[in-house]
């Protein structure tokens, strides 16, 4: 449990999510990729303040892919610096945790509910 971590990044496109979704659950970088339509970001960018739209990606890893995944969302993603944050996960259903971690190290297992 505590090697699960969920990495936040948020994308201005539902394409470009999709993007770095398909290619980490693909590439065995992360387990599982929400994507969270309708977040309106408010940040300081290039000295001044911005309001966009944007869409939340959430997805599950363990720590040690970590760099392989923030190496793979900065090459597809279209920001100069986008967002890479990663919270570790500190409880949460074992089954799920143990899922998240066997997609990850075996590149594809079934889905949480498949047995």
């Amino acid at each position: 449990m505590a090697d699960t971590v969920v990495v936040l990044v948020t994308v201005p496109t539902a394409d470009a999510g999709g993007k770095i979704a398909v290619a980490a659950v693909e590439e065995g970088l992360a387990a599982c990729v929400n994507i969270v339509p309708g977040v309106r970001s408010i940040f300081r960018w290039e000295g001044r303040v911005q309001d966009e739209p944007e869409l939340l990606l959430l997805l599950k890893t363990t720590r040690e892919r970590l760099g392989a995944l923030e190496t793979r969302v900065r090459a597809l993603h279209p920001y100069s610096v986008p967002e890479f944050i990663a919270v570790p996960v500190v409880a949460g259903h074992g089954p799920y945790l143990a899922w998240v971690a066997e997609c990850v190290s075996a590149k594809g297992g079934g889905g949480p509910d498949q047995e």
